[in-house]
């Protein structure tokens, strides 16, 4: 059962059985898995969110780049030209719409994922031993389940 904290009239829950609170501890605490391995690769975790967002896609807007990899879209430029100066990514302007900018990785930057992916794997695999792949699917399909509901509600 959750205690409830009595502030100024208003009952709220612990921070740690909130749901925002309880979503940052668990993404933290994953990430503190694999923050010394992207930065011994040189690259941030944005910038590797982004690189696998385009290694899933042939090419892609920066709208969709920052959806898709979780980041607010003004970062997005400056992250693109972070990664492009590191012959990473390639971006070129839309012919169809010269205002729109579409990415995509290189293949300096595909091999980049490809040397960094055993690293990666061998990190998730280390997690799923410890917490259970059934449980780990499990997780993900209630994590879906969620932005589903909270998306249609929307």
């Amino acid at each position: 059962m959750t205690r409830k904290a009595a502030r100024n009239g208003f009952e709220l829950s612990e921070t740690r059985r909130t749901l925002p609170i309880a979503l940052l501890r668990a993404r933290e605490t994953v990430m503190e898995r694999f923050r010394p391995m992207l930065s011994a690769h040189g690259v941030t975790e944005q910038q590797w969110r982004v690189l696998r967002v385009l290694q899933e896609a042939d090419e892609l807007d920066a709208t969709d780049v920052s959806e898709a990899a979780c980041i607010l879209a003004p970062s997005i430029s400056r992250m693109t030209r972070t990664l492009e100066a590191k012959g990473l990514v390639e971006t070129r302007k839309d012919p169809a719409d010269g205002r729109r900018s579409l990415i995509r990785l290189t293949k300096a930057g595909d091999s980049f994922l490809r040397q960094v992916a055993p690293e990666s794997a061998a990190i998730y695999e280390e997690i799923e031993t410890l917490v259970g792949r059934d449980r780990i699917e499990a997780l993900l399909d209630e994590v879906d389940a969620l932005l589903n509901a909270l998306e249609r509600d929307g």
